[in-house]
């Protein structure tokens, strides 16, 4: 069942991060079997008391297994420090189940 990545930047501190890491992420989505679904810097809340994020990003995986393999691949560890020196982030993976359905 497919699963999906979804990455909140909170608040970006410092956008020297964003050239290196766009530049190299997109070949780790790719190693992994990723494909980003949407990628936005206008977030419209409907409903919340928490300030909507200042970007987003869904990814789409085949699964949790390639998701996770991806977050934890070796070549990404380097970019997650990179972004977490610039910025606050969230990122979390959910799976299409039936119940969703």
């Amino acid at each position: 069942m497919a699963a999906y990545m979804i990455g909140r930047v909170t608040k970006n501190r410092d956008p020297a991060w964003l050239g290196e890491y766009l530049e190299k992420i997109g070949p780790l989505f790719d190693r992994h079997g990723g494909k980003v679904l949407c990628r936005s810097l206008e977030v419209n809340k409907l409903e919340g008391r928490e300030a909507p994020p200042e970007a987003m990003v869904l990814v789409e995986f085949p699964d949790m297994d390639h998701a996770r393999a991806w977050y934890t691949d070796t070549d990404y560890a380097p970019l997650i420090r990179l972004r977490q020196s610039g910025a606050d982030t969230e990122i979390e993976l959910i799976e299409w189940s039936a119940a969703s359905a």
